[in-house]
């Protein structure tokens, strides 16, 4: 499954990026590179691709629930890349704010309905077609290749991202520098970062427009940063599970496990979910409760029904079952809980985010960075050790004995009893998308 998935990122990012260069061609009259890269690649493309090939083949019989998911998913991972290329590149790579059925200018209802008619395309027909090509392809010249493109990607996406964000400190570095070597070396990296910029500036003419300073931050966690946000993961996790304990209690009569994780009551879907929202909802804050209520509840329904397909494709395992509700989706998702995900963001962004950001912001700054990579640290290691223990979980189901010191470790210390305690919902249904596997 990796293997065609890598290899539909690479290919999409490439037709991506040609239709971006013809398109900017045709408008200017001149050749420009499109993409984030120096390569021939636009990766939102490639990631729109990966993103739907695994959330939404399995509704290609259904054309207009393919057709809304597909625009769904795509606006909302534009709408993301907007954001955070704005963010790092201190200025916007495209604006739609001339279009009357845009929102905050990084999306738009006609382009959305482009991504929707492409999407079914791709799945309906692209795709298949693509898997049938790729099996002709010598194995082992495939993964060849695909080492190839990963590492210059890889190394074209570390470059692009230090120019963008370190443009300026390279600048003053040329003046700064002590001996000659230094300064051939400076003025080398200078002219690499002026051709990127000059490049960037060229194909994306409102990165210039709206290009802002960046200011000192004088609080601990200060706006929507980083380190806010990984506080509200944090945060979310722990409340997100606390609330879905307290509805099975009072719907089911008992106590449950809603944790994500092995350690510690954590819900590792509520924790992202609060994060992205704060992230993609924190300039739309003063907006009316209507608005958050709708972008919460079709982002909230897609967020779960990725988080669903994700897990199946990780495991083979579906962790919620809809199935039994009225208006459900594959059981992975139902029109009333996404109606509690609008609800929720209303609260959340109007109410709660006010008060947990203020008392967030009150931290001392060192105290709080400290805090914030142990914080880090911790979950990553707590993520590590709950994949490896459910994975062995998963095993054990199946009857395979343990092959080395971690799985028996992992059979001594979460064993059947204890992994079917903290995962009561797990659900055995194999993994998903076919079509993606080289058989």
């Amino acid at each position: 499954m990796i293997y065609n998935i890598l290899w539909i990122f690479f290919i999409y990012s490439f037709a991506g990026w040609l239709a971006e260069t013809i398109a900017g061609a045709v408008r200017q009259k001149k050749f420009v590179n499109r993409g984030f890269l120096n390569g021939p690649v636009c990766i939102l493309y490639g990631v729109v691709a990966v993103v739907c090939t695994l959330s939404l083949t399995e509704l290609q019989n259904n054309l207009f629930f393919l057709l809304v998911g597909g625009m769904v998913y795509s606006t909302a991972l534009e709408w993301i890349a907007g954001q955070f290329l704005e963010r790092i590149g201190h200025g916007r790579w495209w604006d739609y704010s001339d279009n009357k059925w845009s929102l905050d200018g990084y999306v738009c209802l006609p382009y959305s309905i482009l991504w929707g008619v492409l999407v079914c395309i791709m799945i309906k027909w692209a795709n298949p077609s693509l898997i049938m090509i790729l099996r002709k392809i010598p194995h082992l010249a495939g993964v060849v290749l695909l080492w190839i493109f990963s590492v210059v990607a890889l190394v074209d996406a570390i470059g692009s991202w230090a120019i963008v964000t370190h443009y300026e400190k390279m600048v003053r570095s040329v003046t700064d520098a002590n001996n000659r070597i230094e300064a051939l070396t400076q003025r080398f990296g200078h002219w690499i970062a002026g051709r990127f910029r000059e490049r960037t500036e060229a194909a994306h003419p409102s990165v210039v427009q709206s290009r802002t300073e960046k200011h000192e931050a004088t609080r601990f966690a200060e706006g929507c940063s980083f380190y806010k946000l990984v506080m509200l993961f944090m945060i979310g996790g722990v409340l997100g599970d606390f609330v879905e304990m307290v509805f099975c209690r009072i719907t089911a009569g008992y106590w449950m496990s809603r944790s994500g994780v092995v350690w510690g009551p954590f819900s590792i879907v509520w924790g992202l979910a609060l994060a992205l929202a704060t992230g993609l909802l924190y300039r739309s804050r003063e907006r009316s409760d209507g608005f958050l209520f709708l972008v919460g509840t079709v982002l909230g329904g897609a967020y779960e029904y990725v988080c669903s397909v994700a897990t199946q494709v990780m495991f083979g395992t579906v962790f919620w079952d809809y199935s039994h509700i009225p208006f459900n989706l594959g059981g992975r998702i139902n029109l009333l809980f996404c109606f509690f995900w609008g609800i929720a963001a209303v609260v959340w962004i109007k109410g709660l985010y006010p008060v947990l950001s203020g008392l967030i912001e009150r931290i001392p700054i060192r105290v709080g960075k400290i805090v914030t990579w142990a914080l880090i640290v911790f979950m990553a290691a707590n993520m590590a050790v709950s994949a490896l223990a459910f994975g062995r979980y998963v095993e054990r189901q199946s009857g395979a004995e343990a092959s080395g010191a971690i799985d028996e470790y992992m059979d001594e210390h979460y064993d059947d009893a204890r992994m079917q305690w903290i995962f009561p919902n797990a659900k055995q249904v194999g993994k998903p998308h076919p079509q993606t596997r080289k058989d």
